[in-house]
């Protein structure tokens, strides 16, 4: 058909999910790194991976394997689309990180295949399409990552929705990831077992003070309630040099600290750039005594979403 776009790129950030007190449902964009996705619209009613590139070892070919093909599988079999796909993959979020990567790619497609659509949807609508891929990756549809990468900012997603939280627009958040590898499978077995009742009060009235204090730009309500007593405990062990990187950083001002996503990399909110800037030495130095080299990142939490380039 003329006048049709047959090819489009898209970028989508990293992300943080959890953010600490919300567990798969809540999570923030990251400024400075993410994954790029070109997506050609093809005859052919298929999707189809043509290449991955960036990764240190051959991640899967196959659509039904890869988060950004299942992704547009799942939108061409709802929106029963005659024609099919065809993706390149550039990775720039380090695998096993804890800052979305499988997330990233499947958004990015999905944000440049829409825009390939004779009817482009809103990013609400390509919400369900991002968690049937985002399953493919961690065996479960949870949006932690998926939402900021759509909305950008910190968002709470739900089974069905996202909603943007307003957040002051000086608060900033500080990531360091430590060069180490830890799988979202493994991290998630870590969290088996029993948890006592009084325990889920305490993470439910937690994140009742972050989304409060986001909305007031209270950070006092923030410093209060930015603690994970559910899941953190429980994933810690698992990352080398962790306990001393957050009490470093807490020691710097930070108005809270915690893992990001399932690991192994650290974040925390800081009521201004500068705070966050003037963290990362230390936190890094921390890791660095662990025996790791780290990156660190400091980014708005009213950071962008997914873009087209």
């Amino acid at each position: 058909m003329s006048g049709v776009q047959r090819r489009a790129t898209a970028f989508a950030p990293a992300s943080v999910g959890n953010a600490a007190v919300g567990f798969d449902i809540l999570g923030f964009a990251l400024a400075g790194v993410g994954d790029t996705v070109t997506v050609r619209r093809t005859a052919e009613p298929t999707v189809r991976i043509a290449a991955i590139e960036g990764a240190p070892f051959p991640l899967p070919l196959e659509a039904e394997r890869n988060t950004a093909g299942m992704a547009l599988m799942a939108m061409r079999q709802a929106l029963e689309l005659p024609f099919g796909f065809e993706l390149e993959i550039v990775k720039g979020i380090a695998l096993g990180s804890g800052m979305g990567g499988s997330a990233a790619s499947c958004v990015a497609a999905l944000v440049a295949a829409n825009a390939l659509l004779d009817a482009p949807l809103t990013r609400h609508a390509l919400y369900p399409f991002a968690l049937a891929g985002e399953a493919v990756a961690s065996g479960g549809r949870h949006g932690d990552n998926l939402g900021p990468m759509l909305l950008g900012g910190l968002v709470l997603a739900t089974a069905d929705r996202m909603v943007r939280i307003p957040v002051p627009a000086g608060w900033h958040s500080l990531l360091v990831h430590p060069e180490a590898v830890l799988e979202t499978r493994r991290a998630r077995e870590a969290l088996a077992g029993s948890y006592a009742l009084e325990d889920f009060v305490a993470q439910s009235a937690n994140l009742a003070l972050v989304l409060a204090g986001c909305h007031a730009g209270d950070a006092e309500l923030v410093r209060a309630g930015l603690r994970d007593v559910l899941v953190e405990p429980r994933r810690a062990p698992l990352i080398a040099g962790f306990a001393e990187a957050k009490a470093a950083v807490l020691d710097s001002g930070a108005m809270g600290a915690s893992i990001s996503g399932a690991g192994p990399s650290v974040f925390a909110w800081f009521e201004s750039r500068e705070g966050a800037q003037a963290a990362a030495p230390s936190v890094q130095a921390a890791f660095a005594r662990a025996g790791f080299e780290s990156q660190a990142w400091v980014s708005s939490l009213d950071s962008p979403g997914a873009v087209l380039l």
